[in-house]
């Protein structure tokens, strides 16, 4: 009897043990998963190599290719010789993607580049030769070819040469291979030629103040985090303690900015830009609350965007490329090309709500304007619903947010008098 007892005891002694191990597996495995969900999601948590080290180096790896000649840029001088181009920190590191906040002049201004490395870029190919010997025989013509043919491929846009200007090279000096080489890696960043060829056409986007090698400069403006209250830091406009009336007439006014970009977007290039990755770490706001697209990587013009989405298919869910959208077209098992839903949309569901979706922070204007405004920013977010009708609704639905906002800035004006 007492051995029997005993054995039972074991037994069960033996079976809480697997059960301790099976839930400690079950745990284990569980947080292996969160991880791997927590990187998918947000691939730069664990940038290991962003780092300053690991930064400096990859400058001073740039610096040597500019002294040897590889490359050039209008940069390189106050970066690698005159010491007026202070790195600071690393902001961001992903697959290759470098971005750098540095101080030039004591102005903060951010290095970007799609590669770490200068050599990641492919060479000139055929154009090698020459350029190794100076790039003396390539003609005008030819590199217009070439500057054209990268545009092409990168925006999918047919672009005449006076447009080309903002990509153009300077005169033919000693550092032309340099400066040749430098102009294709650039070329060859989808980004880089966006922020080159829109930064006089619009007020929304980033202006590129100069280059060196494969990184360029960008203005230095701190984007928005869905950590941030009202989406983005208002501290310099309304102070640390945001008060009700002045960060609602904050908000409007970023909101106002949005419909400005939005339009602008639609209908004043040659081509809609379509933006496929809304959300407020893309976008930042100057000091006069105007809204700027800082990270447009997945910006697309209609070309591009109809290709993209013109892809196989078994139903709708095959269509979604990120934030634009098409349907499938079940007879032939295609996504259509003409996207279905809208910059106006996305930006409604993804922006708007957060400031609409509930009353505001302030007494000062009326429950009734309230209360349309959060009804016009939730039919607008649910234009991409089901029925998927929303480039047709979308300018109702602009012009009544925009009437709207008008309102709550006036009504709050007659309150600040």
């Amino acid at each position: 009897m007492a051995r029997a007892g005993a054995r039972g005891r074991a037994g069960r002694r033996g079976r809480c043990r697997r059960g301790a191990l099976l839930a400690f597996a079950a745990w284990a495995v569980g947080w292996v998963l969160a991880a791997a969900l927590l990187l998918r999601a947000h691939p730069g948590v664990l940038s290991e190599r962003c780092t300053d080290e690991e930064s400096r180096r990859i400058l001073a790896a740039l610096c040597q290719d500019y002294r040897g000649g590889a490359l050039s840029g209008d940069l390189c001088e106050d970066l690698c010789v005159a010491g007026k181009l202070l790195y600071r920190r690393c902001l961001y590191y992903h697959r290759g993607k470098k971005v750098l906040q540095v101080d030039w002049g004591g102005r903060p201004v951010v290095l970007k580049s799609e590669q770490e490395a200068f050599s990641s870029f492919p060479p000139l190919g055929l154009l090698e030769e020459e350029v190794e010997e100076g790039g003396q025989d390539i003609s005008e013509a030819e590199l217009l070819l070439m500057v054209a043919g990268e545009v092409k491929s990168a925006l999918g846009l047919e672009l005449s040469n006076s447009s080309l200007g903002p990509l153009w090279l300077g005169g033919r000096g000693p550092r032309w291979g340099g400066e040749l080489a430098s102009l294709w890696a650039l070329l060859q960043q989808e980004e880089y030629v966006y922020f080159s060829l829109l930064q006089d056409l619009s007020h929304h986007v980033l202006p590129v103040l100069g280059s060196c090698g494969h990184f360029y400069a960008v203005e230095f403006l701190a984007a928005g985090s869905p950590h941030h209250k009202a989406l983005f830091p208002l501290d310099e406009t309304v102070g640390p303690s945001g008060d009700g009336p002045g960060q609602v007439r904050a908000i409007s006014d970023i909101a106002l900015s949005f419909l400005d970009m939005v339009k602008h977007f639609d209908s004043d290039f040659s081509h809609r830009l379509h933006l496929c990755d809304v959300k407020p770490e893309n976008f930042a706001i100057r000091s006069d609350l105007t809204v700027v697209a800082i990270d447009v990587d997945m910006a697309f013009f209609e070309p591009k965007m109809r290709e993209i989405l013109e892809q196989n298919c078994t139903g709708d869910e095959d269509c979604n490329f990120f934030d634009c959208f098409s349907k499938c077209d079940l007879r032939v098992n295609r996504c259509g090309a003409q996207r279905v839903n809208s910059n106006l949309q996305v930006i409604c569901d993804k922006i708007f709500r957060h400031w609409f979706s509930s009353p505001l922070e302030s007494s000062a204007i009326s429950f009734q304007l309230q209360l349309k405004l959060q009804e016009a920013v939730q039919e607008c977010a649910d234009l991409g619903g089901p029925a998927r009708d929303s480039w047709r609704a979308t300018p109702s639905v602009f012009w009544k947010l925009r009437r709207l906002l008008q309102a709550t800035r006036r009504e709050l004006q007659e309150v600040k008098r």
